[in-house]
């Protein structure tokens, strides 16, 4: 059995937690988080609400707070998962009914967001991705069990107006939450607007307009060492990584 946990400063976000599990069994045991599993390989069995239930790599798993589950590795390897902890006021209580009801579902899309999330939560500089996966997770769960929060007609001018809110802060950034409440929408609201809108998210814009900023920088003459922070990077392997993946080139590559 191989387990790591942590907590990340992703407001919402309670707990990490990735482990293999090969003999382990968890006894019936209650959180007081939402528990957002998937299963990378293997498959797991679990008792919730006196119902026998299972899951496996192609589905997402929700747990509802204060009800009692257990779990067990359900293949003769054992079982690798990715589990999030969800702040209890994330997701309504007035979802614990239906989550109780249809607790692992077939959900493509949802379940590439979790595993990118997983992949981004934690990573210097990324803070805004890893706003805007939970969010979109967060809605697309509501959706799913029947609540949606955001609704279906998107209007254009949150997403122009979360723009403008970026070109403001380029190098200082803004959360998603901090950009919410100055816009006075909802989180979700703001990244399927903008996603709708301009084709990318909003921290993908936000990186392309800082790389943008970077080569100017660069061929202005600044040195490479303050590159990174005159536009608005964690550091400079953070630059380099983001330089790289959409100019093809490294900041000193471009420079020449």
């Amino acid at each position: 059995m191989a387990m790591s946990a942590w907590r990340p400063s992703l407001d919402g976000v309670v707990e990490v937690l990735h482990a293999h599990l090969t003999g382990h069994a968890y006894p019936m045991h209650a959180h007081d988080t939402w528990t957002l599993l998937i299963v990378d390989n293997g498959a797991v069995r679990y008792e919730l609400d006196k119902h026998q239930r299972g899951a496996s790599g192609d589905l997402v798993t929700l747990l509802p707070p204060h009800i009692p589950h257990n779990g067990t590795a359900a293949h003769p390897h054992g079982l690798r998962k990715r589990v999030f902890y969800l702040a209890p006021d994330r997701l309504s209580t007035d979802l614990i009914g239906a989550t109780v009801d249809n607790s692992a579902f077939a959900d493509p899309p949802l379940r590439r967001r979790i595993a990118a999330l997983h992949e981004v939560i934690g990573q210097p500089g990324e803070d805004l991705e890893a706003e805007g996966h939970l969010a979109d997770i967060t809605e697309r769960l509501r959706a799913r069990l029947g609540f949606p929060c955001v609704p279906e007609r998107l209007g254009r001018t949150p997403a122009r107006r979360l723009r403008d809110v970026l070109e403001d802060n380029l190098v200082a950034g803004i959360s998603l939450d901090e950009a919410s409440r100055l816009l006075h929408f909802h989180p979700a609201h703001l990244v399927r607007s903008f996603g709708r809108e301009f084709g990318m998210s909003p921290h993908q814009y936000l990186i392309s307009r800082r790389v943008d900023l970077a080569r100017r920088l660069i061929l202005a003459g600044e040195p490479l060492w303050s590159v990174a922070s005159g536009s608005g990077f964690y550091d400079q392997p953070h630059l380099t990584r983001h330089f790289k993946r959409i100019l093809g080139v490294t900041p000193k590559a471009f420079r020449g």
